[in-house]
């Protein structure tokens, strides 16, 4: 009667107690149902069992992040690539053309600033000395004296008599005179390689203002690409258009897959390309660009999405480049447009809405409909897994229809009580025929 009668808890695993927080009230184990000596019992808290529980139980698992892949070409066909220790700079300088065409604009306008202005002070340095040496400076006043250049009494009347030589302007005022034998080569000198720099430099000003690259521009691609049924068969798509009235002449389409891989010999291959077809073959890849084209990749067994179900692509990394390519029909110039879609930019389950209305007496293309796309019910599986299914149909119907067939004789036969007339008819619809009805005939 006087023994002490220890509240009750809920047991637990004893070896679920090591490492757990003891209670501060009991001293021992929580749930062991021991406490230790001279020890008020407490009561139960059901707040402090549930922390006691949750220490043990398992929190939520959290979903897998998905690391964002780097872009190996970007949305605006930027490719995302540079080049680093060069060692061989000079090879920039034996292409000086394209390396000036090559430069950014403001780059490009110093270029063709300092171009001038070094040629100028150079040649105006050169007048200058030639009147120096002479004596030019030191006879300004004395009529009875020729000088190599008349009217140039320093080095500002050298720089624009410069000028005038090298752009041809030839105001009149200063004139190089029939006594300067090295000024008249020095004039010639200055004349052709003035001419030399202006057409020069006007023709990488010419050249990096005709560049295609802003013809690019109006050259789009749809913000997403799609996979869905089309013939009953699993394709990859994307569309395309251009903005403007005047056409890309021979306008042709290429779709690469940019994915790592490894070897069987253990190598790997970072951002290994591998060409999609998108009906090189069959010639589709030539583009008649006037209206926005829906290009087509078929998934079969030379692609290689053959074994990706829809599962395995949301699971997949890589990235998807397509270049569009053709010549400007205003200047003749090649131009290419390229763009990119990731794994998250592929829509399973969708397809392109309608752009192309028809109006009265034209075709209307409302862009605003361009990168819209909707459901559609396609399969989950794999393109590899949808032609077994497809071929296991197609043998099913094949044997189900001869089989069909004979059912049908044979109720006629037993309907009529005729068994010959029913062999007959078996082997008319290519069945053979039992081995009694062999034997009798």
């Amino acid at each position: 009667m006087g023994k002490d009668v220890s509240v009750w808890r809920p047991l637990q695993d004893p070896r679920r107690c090591r490492g757990a927080p003891r209670r501060a009230a009991g001293g021992g184990c929580p749930g062991s149902g021991r406490r230790s000596p001279g020890a008020r019992p407490a009561r139960p808290d059901a707040a402090a069992m549930a922390q006691e529980n949750a220490a043990f139980s398992p929190g939520p698992e959290e979903p897998p992040r998905r690391r964002g892949r780097q872009r190996y070409v970007e949305k605006d066909g930027r490719c995302n690539v540079q080049q680093g220790n060069v060692r061989e700079t000079y090879r920039y300088l034996t292409d000086l053309f394209t390396t000036l065409v090559d430069l950014q604009w403001r780059l490009s306008l110093l270029f063709f600033v300092l171009a001038y202005a070094l040629t100028w002070l150079f040649f105006g340095a050169i007048w200058w000395l030639i009147a120096y040496g002479r004596g030019d400076l030191e006879h300004l006043e004395d009529t009875a004296w020729t000088p190599c250049v008349n009217n140039l009494n320093g080095f500002v009347a050298a720089f624009l008599f410069s000028i005038e030589t090298e752009t041809t302007i030839g105001y009149g005022h200063r004139v190089i005179t029939d006594q300067c034998p090295e000024g008249i080569v020095l004039l010639l000198l200055q004349a052709i390689l003035g001419s030399m720099v202006n057409a020069f430099m006007v023709g990488c000003m010419f050249v990096k203002i005709s560049q295609p690259n802003k013809r690019a521009a109006t050259l789009v691609f749809s913000s997403h690409a799609v996979v869905s049924l089309r013939d009953g068969r699993l394709c990859l798509m994307f569309r395309v258009g251009d903005l403007r009235s005047s056409h890309i002449v021979e306008a042709s389409i290429r779709a690469k897959l940019i994915r790592s891989r490894q070897t069987l010999e253990g190598e790997f291959i970072p951002l290994h390309q591998t060409d999609l077809s998108v009906g090189f073959d069959t010639g589709d890849d030539r583009l008649f660009l006037v209206s926005p084209l829906v290009i087509s990749h078929e998934i079969d067994a030379a692609s290689p999405f053959w074994e990706a179900s829809r599962r395995a692509l949301e699971r997949d990394d890589f990235e998807i480049v397509v270049i569009l390519e053709g010549m400007v029909e205003a200047t003749g110039m090649t131009c290419q447009a390229r763009s990119s879609y990731l794994v998250d930019e592929v829509l399973w389950g969708h397809r392109f809405t309608s752009v192309l209305t028809l109006e009265d007496g034209f075709y209307e293309v409302d862009y605003a409909s361009f990168h819209e796309t909707f459901e559609v019910p396609t399969p989950s599986c794999s393109a590899r897994e949808l032609a077994e299914a497809a071929a296991r149909l197609d043998a099913h119907l094949y044997w189900s229809i001869p089989s069909r067939l004979d059912e049908k004789v044979e109720e006629e036969g037993a309907g009529e009580g005729a068994g010959e007339e029913a062999g007959a008819d078996k082997e008319q619809n290519g069945c053979l025929p039992p081995p009694e009805t062999e034997s009798k005939v």
